[in-house]
């Protein structure tokens, strides 16, 4: 009894199913029909944008001139060359001018290996009718190009006289492309049947029905697609309702696909364009729909026998309560002796902790205390940094002095004496320059004079370049130059300068400096080259930082050029390094010109 009931209900679902999935392929065309009108509309949008094109430009002077006079060079090439200009402006593949033969004079695409210019497409149906006055419209694979496309021609007439056709060409491949990313298989018939734009690449130039030898006959004579390719699809069609047809696609591998069709027609270009939905949805739904109501009918089935089978399973439900009880009890306790463990290894990490903070807090103040005493060292040795130059320029000036007063030269005396009191002057305001370090001087910033500076600086470091060899070439000119800082401390940046300019050359056979001054507007650049080793992009990088220097330990704290830095910026200016192209670094000081103070502010 059981199993003839089984039997009548599995025979019920097998006649309802193909009920099912003939009502869910008509809504499945019904819901898919919006995709063919919007595929319809792109290509009716692209056949009238292009149509006009042809008669436009057939009527530029250029082209009657050029199929009247096909050997003037520079008039084909002018030509070619706006063709080439429109095509890219209007989105076109190919603009191409024909003669009365057929010959190609002149084409947008003329600089290609494929070039149209030189062929002769006198068998192609646009020639025809646009030579005889009416527009030309042909879809076709280029014998050229090799690209599929569609073509509008229009007669080039001289007056009345029809001289050359003027054709166009715009390509599908977009089309298909966009076409690939849905569901759905868009396919466009020509008038012969002939499936010449498909979203799948291997049903282009086949057919769902065999071509007749009048159809192979006219494709052959105007080679409109490659013959090899014209074979049919595998297709077995069938009627489905006024609107929608079916269609079963078998490939080369041996695998069947069925499709709901429909189509819409474009009379102006003679195709017809197919939506063709795969048909497995509305089985899987139909599938979907008879499984579902087998498993209903099961459930009440499995009802039935729950009913009479309750005691039974209520007892097998009671001892299944029982064993699960007696899980959860063990693993209740086994969960708890974890969570101890664990907590005691909390306890310990704690506790171990606090004794890392304890040491890390000692270890700090040992750090603050050593940071302490490394300041004291690094402002003792800024001091021996700053006053060493200083120092051995006031020795040289004292025994030129004393050499200058045994000769009896009392103005040279003079001269030496005062650059010691330059000298001493520096001396005490260098105490002040190196606070510039971590803030800003007290000596105020005022219009200097940039030549005083650059020649003392000069007179200082003589004895160390005299005893280096090494020379000066220097463009300063003779000019008053003022610009705004500090005298002393502008001093002091050049000296700096040049004597790190002086230490770079040391293995240098021949060392020369070079100094430039270069004006900018308000600004005025004081460039000083060495002819050395130059710097490297980490070296550079580091240039201005604290106590980094890339002299031999001892000869340098890496001092000169951050203070230098710290004074050319509370002037308003910059300072900067790099490599010379030529070899060597060089240095860049950037100041503000000022004004001359006059006479009256200068007593």
């Amino acid at each position: 009894m059981i199993a003839g009931g089984v039997a009548l209900v599995l025979a019920a679902l097998a006649l309802l199913f193909p009920v099912l999935e003939r009502m869910y392929l008509g809504q499945l065309g019904t819901r898919e029909a919006p995709t063919l009108t919007l595929a319809v509309e792109g290509l009716n949008g692209s056949l009238r944008r292009f149509e006009a094109l042809p008669g436009l430009i057939a009527e530029r002077p250029d082209l009657v001139q050029a199929l009247r006079d096909p050997s003037d060079a520079d008039l084909i090439a002018r030509v070619n060359d706006d063709l080439h200009r429109t095509a890219e402006d209007v989105g076109l593949s190919d603009i191409f001018v024909i003669d009365f033969s057929g010959l190609t004079i002149a084409a947008s695409n003329h600089w290609k290996d494929l070039s149209f210019v030189g062929q002769n497409f006198a068998y192609r149906p646009y020639f025809t009718l646009a030579l005889a006055g009416d527009q030309g419209r042909f879809f076709a694979l280029g014998t050229t190009s090799g690209e599929r496309g569609y073509f509008f021609a229009e007669a080039v007439r001289d007056g009345s006289e029809i001289i050359g056709v003027l054709a166009v060409k715009f390509t599908v491949d977009d089309f298909e492309e966009a076409w690939r990313d849905g569901s759905n298989k868009l396919i466009v018939l020509d008038d012969a049947g002939v499936i010449f734009m498909a979203s799948r690449p291997a049903w282009q130039f086949r057919s769902l029905v065999p071509l007749s030898p009048e159809a192979r006959a006219a494709i052959e004579e105007t080679k409109k697609y490659p013959m090899d390719a014209l074979v049919p699809l595998q297709a077995v069609q069938a009627p489905f309702d006024d609107r929608f047809r079916q269609v079963a696609i078998t490939d080369e591998a041996g695998t069947t696909e069925r499709f709901i069709v429909q189509s819409q027609t474009i009379p102006e270009a003679g195709w017809d364009v197919l939506l063709l939905t795969p048909a497995e949805q509305a089985w899987t739904r139909a599938m979907g729909t008879v499984a579902l109501s087998a498993l209903l009918l099961l459930l009440v089935g499995l009802i039935a026998t729950v009913v009479i089978q309750r005691r039974m399973q209520l007892q097998e439900r009671i001892r299944a309560a029982l064993s699960m009880q007696e899980e959860l009890e063990h693993r209740v306790s086994q969960r708890t002796a974890e969570l101890k463990a664990a907590n005691h290894l909390i306890m310990q990490e704690v506790e171990e902790r606090r004794a890392a903070e304890n040491r890390l807090r000692r270890t700090q103040t040992e750090l603050i205390q050593a940071g302490k005493l490394a300041a004291l060292g690094q402002m003792a040795a800024a001091l021996s940094h700053e006053f060493n130059q200083p120092l051995a320029a006031v020795k040289s000036f004292a025994r030129n002095a004393a050499a200058y007063l045994d000769r009896g030269e009392s103005e040279k005396v003079r001269q030496n004496v005062g650059m010691i009191d330059d000298m001493v002057d520096r001396l005490a305001a260098i105490s002040t320059h190196l606070r510039n370090f971590a803030r800003r001087p007290g000596e105020k910033t005022e219009p200097v004079l940039l030549n005083r500076a650059l020649d003392t600086a000069l007179v200082i470091l003589e004895p160390k370049l005299r005893a280096t060899g090494c020379r000066v070439s220097h463009e300063i000119g003779c000019g008053d130059i003022w610009v705004l800082g500090g005298q002393v401390r502008l001093q002091q940046v050049f000296v700096n300068l040049l004597s790190n300019a002086v230490d770079a050359m040391g293995d240098v056979p021949d060392p020369v400096i070079d100094l430039t001054l270069v004006q900018e507007d308000s600004e005025i650049h004081v460039r000083v080259r060495d002819r050395g080793t130059g710097m490297t992009e980490a070296e550079i990088a580091q240039l201005f930082d604290p106590f980094f220097t890339t002299k031999e330990p001892g000869k340098g704290l890496g001092l000169g050029l951050s203070i230098s830095y710290n004074i050319v910026r509370d002037f308003g200016g910059t300072l900067g390094g790099r490599n010379h192209p030529e070899g060597g670094a060089v240095f860049s000081v950037t100041l503000k010109l000022a004004e001359a103070p006059s006479l009256a502010a200068a007593e």
